[in-house]
């Protein structure tokens, strides 16, 4: 099993004895699994079922299935409404009384709106109803699968981007790596040029001075979170590669990517550091606002 998102479409056409259907099918993102339906009054009794054949293929997702029915007019006659007839006829009688005018013709009562109707189609029994039913069913099943291999390969290109925004942090990481290490030196130079301008020439006490700027380099140490940074690194990786549904524990693994980053930024004294934990923050959101499609 690869990374599957969470976003897809897909429809499905079926018909029997007349009756043409489409099934439209659309997921996006959810917390869990989130099945809505939108059937025609009357077919209430396949829902549970629909629910059923959605749950055999998906485990989060908000899904929205919409069923269309179309009767084939040519499934139906047609038929005259009597009393719509009676009533043309009396109106046009009333109306060639009193003006003069010849009565109306049998075609143009006809014509008239209402007059000829199409005849209603029988309601199927409970045999037809069953197959009819399980007609829809198999082809929402055809639907939902449809869905599934959309959403298979929109996680295909999910799962490569994730990995490249891994590849990114991890470069990040190191680079903050490489300016933690420096910044003792450079801590010791600042507070000295700092002394000597308010000293004016006066001695510098080096063991004081020692001390301080190991101090000073304790309140910057950034070590601790650029090792829990590249162990998230590890395990994203993992995660990506396990062939399992990981997009709750991703989404939970950037919300632990984000925290160790703002600490970086507000452990750092040095302006291009600071730079590369913005820089790690904002590849981090991006990771974060993909792992939230996956399933």
């Amino acid at each position: 099993m690869t990374i599957v998102s969470m976003t897809g479409f897909a429809e499905a056409h079926g018909s029997r004895d007349g009756a043409r259907w489409r099934w439209e099918v659309k997921s996006v993102n959810g917390r869990g699994l989130d099945v809505r339906l939108r059937m025609p009054p009357g077919f209430d009794s396949i829902e549970l079922a629909a629910r059923t054949l959605a749950a055999e293929r998906f485990r989060r997702g908000s899904i929205q299935a919409a069923l269309t029915i179309d009767n084939a007019d040519g499934a139906r006659g047609l038929k005259v409404d009597p009393a719509a007839l009676a009533s043309a006829i009396r109106i046009a009688k009333e109306v060639a009384a009193e003006t003069g005018m010849t009565p109306a013709r049998i075609d143009g009562l006809l014509a008239l709106k209402g007059v000829i109707v199409q005849e209603d189609a029988a309601e199927p029994d409970d045999r037809e109803r069953a197959m009819r039913d399980a007609g829809i069913l198999e082809t929402l099943a055809t639907a939902f699968d449809a869905l599934a291999r959309a959403r298979g390969g929109e996680g295909h290109k999910l799962a490569q981007l994730l990995r490249d925004q891994m590849d990114e942090i991890e470069k990040l990481t190191n680079e903050a790596a490489m300016l933690a290490a420096t910044q003792p030196a450079a801590l010791r130079q600042k507070l000295s040029q700092q002394i000597k301008d308010v000293l004016q020439g006066t001695a510098i006490n080096e063991d004081r001075l020692t001390q301080e700027v190991a101090l000073l380099a304790v309140k910057a140490d950034v070590r601790e979170e650029l090792d829990r940074l590249a162990a998230h690194v590890h395990e994203a990786r993992r995660l990506l590669s396990s062939g399992e549904a990981v997009g709750r524990k991703l989404d939970f693994l950037s919300q632990e990517f984000n925290r160790e980053a703002n600490t970086l930024c507000s452990k750092s004294s040095d302006i291009q550091l600071t730079r590369t934990g913005l820089a790690l923050k904002a590849v981090i959101d991006q990771f974060r606002e993909q792992a939230q499609n996956v399933e």
